[in-house]
C-alpha cells in the first residue's frame, strides 16, 4: 500500500529537524521572492511576467539532471552546495539592489541566477520525506511538510510587504543571507541526514545519470502518469494566481503593499487548513481513481475562490476587503486539497533508487505549462485587466476539475496499490 493508517509513533528526528533547517532557510526565501514579485509588478504586467517566467528557464533544462545527481551523488551533499551557492548569490544580490535599485534587469538577472540553483536543489528537497521517514509515515510527513510550508508562505508575504515599505528590498535581500545561513548550518551539522545514493555504482569513479531513466520510471507506471497529468494542469493554472495574479490585481486596486501581502497569505492560511485536515485522516486511501476525484474536488474549489478572488476589488471597494481574502482562502483550500491528494500518490510510487529523479518530473511537468500561463495571464491583465485573468483562471479550473474527476474513472480500474 502506499499510504496506510497513520502510526501513532512520532516523526524520526532526523526529518524534523532537516525540515526545521529547511524552514528557515524557505522562510528568507519566500520574503524575498515577494519583495522581487512586488518590485516587478511595478515595472507592468509584462515585466513580472517576464521575471516569473526567466526564474524557470534555467529549471526547465537543469531539474532533470539535478535529480540524477541527487540520486546518484547524494542528495544531503546537494542541498548543502546548492543552499551554500545561495547564500552567495543572495549576497551579491543584495549588494546590487542597494547599489542600483530595482532596474528590469537585474530582477532578470537574479530570478536567473536563482533559479539555476533551485533546479538542482528541488529534486534532492523533495526526495528527502522518502528518504528519512518510513513508508507507513510518508503521508503525515509530506502533510506536515505541505502545512509548514504554507505557513511559510502565509507570514512571508505580510511580512514582506510591509517590510519593502519600510527598510526596502536590499534589506530584505540581507535578511534572506542570514535565514539561508542558519539553513545551511543545520545541513552541515546533522550528520544523519540521508546521503546515501542508491543508484551510484560502488567504485564508480564518474557516477552514470542516466537522464532518461526517469522518464522511462513514470511511462511504465499508470499511477504516476495519470498523476503527472493532473499535476501540470493544477500547476499551469494554481501557481500564477498568488505570484503573479494578486500583485497585479493589488496594483490596479489600488492596495498598499502590505494589503497585498495579506491577500496573497490567506492563500496560505487555506493551503494550511487542508493539509491539517488531510493529516487528520487515519485511513487515506491509496486508491489512484479516488486521489484523482479528490484532486478534481480541489480544482473546483479553487475555480470558485479564484471567481470571488477577481470580483473582490469590485464588491470590496478601494481596501483588500473580506470578499478578496474569503476569496482567496477559498483558492488556497482548493489548492491545498490538490497537492495533498496527489503529493503521496507521486512519491509512494516512485522507487527508491530514483526518487530525486521523479520529483524533478514533478518540477518539470509543473514548470513548462507554468511559464506559459504566467506569460498569456500577464499579457491578459496588462491588456485588459487583472479582474479577466483571474476570471479566466477560474473557468479553466472548472473545466479542468470536470476533467480530471471523468479522467479519474477510467483509470480506477488498471491502477494498483505499490
Amino acid at each position: 500500500m502506499i499510504v496506510v493508517e497513520a502510526p501513532s509513533r512520532a516523526l524520526p528526528r532526523s526529518y524534523l529537524v532537516w525540515l526545521l533547517g529547511s524552514t528557515v532557510s524557505r522562510f528568507g526565501d519566500a520574503v524575498l521572492m515577494f519583495a522581487l514579485g512586488w518590485a516587478a509588478s511595478g515595472l507592468g504586467g509584462m515585466t513580472a511576467a517576464l521575471v516569473l517566467t526567466v526564474s524557470g528557464l534555467p529549471r526547465l533544462v537543469l531539474l532533470v539532471v539535478g535529480g540524477a545527481v541527487a540520486d546518484r551523488v547524494g542528495a544531503r551533499r546537494i542541498l548543502i552546495a546548492g543552499e551554500a551557492a545561495l547564500l552567495a548569490l543572495t549576497v551579491v544580490l543584495a549588494v546590487a539592489l542597494a547599489r542600483f535599485g530595482t532596474p528590469a534587469w537585474l530582477l532578470l538577472a537574479s530570478s536567473l541566477a536563482l533559479g539555476t540553483v533551485s533546479a538542482f536543489c528541488l529534486p534532492a528537497a523533495g526526495s528527502q520525506p522518502r528518504r528519512l521517514v518510513p513508508d507507513d509515515q510518508l503521508s503525515r510527513a509530506l502533510a506536515l511538510r505541505q502545512g509548514v510550508g504554507q505557513a511559510v508562505l502565509m507570514a512571508a508575504a505580510p511580512l514582506g510587504g510591509l517590510l519593502v515599505g519600510w527598510v526596502g528590498v536590499a534589506a530584505v535581500a540581507w535578511g534572506d543571507a542570514v535565514t539561508l545561513g542558519v539553513g545551511l548550518c543545520v545541513l552541515i551539522a546533522v550528520r544523519d541526514l540521508s546521503d546515501s545514493a542508491p543508484g551510484t555504482v560502488a567504485g564508480s569513479a564518474i557516477p552514470r545519470l542516466d537522464l532518461a531513466d526517469g522518464f522511462r520510471v513514470v511511462a511504465r507506471t499508470p499511477g504516476l502518469r495519470s498523476a503527472f497529468l493532473l499535476v501540470g494542469a493544477g500547476a499551469a493554472l494554481m501557481l500564477p494566481v498568488p505570484s503573479l495574479l494578486v500583485p497585479l490585481l493589488g496594483r490596479a486596486s489600488a492596495w498598499s503593499a502590505g494589503e497585498t501581502g495579506i491577500v496573497a497569505g490567506a492563500v496560505g492560511v487555506g493551503v494550511i487548513g487542508a493539509a491539517l485536515l488531510t493529516a487528520r485522516r487515519r485511513r487515506p486511501s491509496a486508491s489512484a481513481r479516488v486521489g484523482t476525484g479528490h484532486a478534481a474536488t480541489g480544482l473546483a474549489v479553487g475555480a470558485a475562490g479564484a471567481f470571488v478572488l477577481a470580483a473582490g476589488p469590485m464588491l470590496g471597494g478601494r481596501g483588500a476587503g473580506p470578499v478578496a481574502v474569503v476569496g482567496a482562502l477559498a483558492f488556497g483550500v482548493g489548492h491545498g486539497i490538490f497537492v495533498a491528494r496527489l503529493a503521496p500518490l507521486v512519491l509512494g510510487r516512485a522507487p527508491r533508487t530514483h526518487l530525486a529523479r521523479v520529483q524533478a518530473l514533478v518540477g518539470l511537468v509543473q514548470l513548462v505549462p507554468v511559464m506559459v500561463t504566467n506569460s498569456v495571464l500577464g499579457a491578459l491583465a496588462e491588456h485588459t485587466s487583472p479582474g479577466w485573468s483571474l476570471g479566466a483562471t477560474s473557468a479553466a479550473l472548472a473545466v479542468c476539475a470536470a476533467w480530471a474527476r471523468r479522467f479519474g474513472q477510467p483509470h480506477g480500474a488498471t491502477s494498483r496499490s505499490a
